[in-house]
């Protein structure tokens, strides 16, 4: 699970089935007849039809009222905080308007800008990218704690920061992760409502789409949005929470087993990575109750099933099978080792100096703090698009997560001291970034505490 809203928080702005999600997979699941299943098809082949001819506006209607509805549940007289960058204005007003209609108190919107992140990296004194205003984050903090939810809009330059000094990106980036560590326990711990959708914008889909002129793009990653965040059909709230409801059960299904670790094995054997979890750890995927009572659902969009894993027990190698997009630099083909829990050999072909840095944050930036499971057949990865964009390809591949743990995955943990988290392996860091390690070459063993084991996915799909 991305952290998804630390990312935008930092920034001071910003399965059942193995099948894709096709109605067919699932009617074939159920047992259902040939017939029925025929008509199944068609109705989503017309569902897909009538999409097509709504208008950008109503379609862009659409994913704001997905996101107050079923991303943030938004409840009558909560206040709601968004950041989003400026080129996502017209979405920021639908969210807006969708929220005051659900019975919101105050929306109030931080907007960034990248230009004006660039111009403090040419022109700032030094001392500015070891300053964040403290009194900025703890005013966020103190708004959660009264009750406010928490809305993030991703569509920032993913390669903003590419030519900026890399020890100044990274001084900057620890300085606000320890500014908003309050706000952001508030968050890791799932004690507010919160959630993460996306906006195209120009200089992301120009890295996304680079052969297309630049309005031909930005149209294209509108509609891959569109189609990832599920909101094509005829009824996209009544649909995610369907989608919820076939996580939830693979979630209960490996809440079931109990297993000690799991095993990723890739084909090429470059990855051969054991993950111990965490004792007492809980599964978890879709929708969740946050600490207010209110039902969110953190991504949209989302595919993973993800738990804790203990942060002593990962040991192996692994490499990534996706560029990772960090706090505007492109890291490209990572490959670490572990051993007890910790890195003690990264590399990357590109990007490497950033990662040693980011593994440098503090203690447990070299450890783990998710790890999660997706299948490859995932509708983003069919997509075949590469967002360079967390959000969306953490859901394409099954991934692993550097640094905080989700309390919320240990029983009982989002009430635990973090003495007792750490007792049971639970990591605590400033940062927490995912990288994705999935794909249709990779196998993934859940192993038991007695060694014994057994097959969870084969080529990237579940068993």
């Amino acid at each position: 699970m991305t952290s998804r809203i630390s990312t935008h928080i930092c920034n001071g702005v910003q399965h059942v089935f193995s099948g894709d999600g096709k109605v067919g997979d699932m009617a074939a699941g159920m047992g259902l007849t040939e017939t029925m299943m025929q008509r199944a098809e068609m109705m989503q082949e017309a569902a897909e039809t009538t999409f097509s001819r709504l208008t950008f506006e109503e379609k862009l209607d659409r994913l704001a009222e997905v996101a107050v509805k079923v991303g943030l549940g938004l409840r009558g007289g909560q206040e709601m905080l968004m950041s989003a960058p400026i080129d996502a204005l017209p979405l920021v007003r639908r969210i807006t308007e969708h929220a005051y209609k659900a019975g919101a108190r105050l929306v109030t919107t931080f907007y960034g800008d990248d230009p004006s992140i660039v111009a403090r990296y040419q022109f700032a004194k030094d001392e500015s990218f070891d300053y964040a205003p403290v009194w900025l984050q703890d005013a966020i903090a103190t708004a959660f704690r009264s009750g406010a939810a928490r809305l993030a809009i991703a569509g920032a330059n993913p390669a903003l920061l590419a030519g900026q000094d890399p020890a100044k990106v990274s001084r900057a980036n620890v300085a606000m992760s320890k500014a908003s560590k309050p706000a952001m326990e508030l968050i890791t711990r799932h004690e507010i409502n919160w959630t993460i959708v996306a906006c195209a914008t120009p200089e992301w889909a120009k890295l996304v789409f680079p052969g297309l002129p630049v309005d031909d793009a930005v149209e294209k990653l509108w509609e891959a949005i569109f189609k990832a965040s599920r909101i094509d059909g005829d009824d996209p709230v009544a649909q995610w929470k369907e989608h919820g409801a076939r996580l939830k059960q693979r979630v209960d299904v490996l809440n079931a087993k109990r297993f000690h670790s799991l095993r990723f094995r890739s084909a090429d054997g470059t990855t051969d990575l054991t993950v111990g979890l965490a004792d007492e750890h809980l599964w978890a995927g879709g929708g969740t109750t946050a600490g207010n009572g209110v039902y969110c659902q953190p991504n949209i969009p989302t595919e993973e099933c993800f738990t804790t894993p203990h942060k002593d027990r990962v040991d192996g190698v692994v490499r990534a099978t996706k560029p990772l997009s960090h706090q505007g630099t492109l890291i490209e083909n990572i490959a670490v080792r572990f051993e007890g829990g910790k890195i003690v050999e990264a590399h990357a072909t590109a990007g490497e100096d950033v990662l040693n840095r980011l593994i440098s944050t503090d203690d447990g930036a070299r450890r783990l703090g998710e790890v999660a499971l997706v299948p490859h057949s995932s509708p983003i990865a069919q997509s075949g698009i590469l967002f360079w964009n967390t959000l969306f390809d953490e859901n394409a591949a099954s991934h692993i997560a550097l640094g905080q743990a989700y309390s919320t995955c240990l029983k009982g943990g989002e009430k635990m001291p973090e003495e007792e988290l750490a007792a049971l392996g639970a990591n605590s860091s400033l940062i927490h970034v995912d990288w994705m390690i999935g794909s249709g070459a990779m196998d993934v063993d859940g192993v038991r505490a007695d060694g014994t084991s057994e097959p969870l996915m084969r080529a990237g799909e579940w068993v």
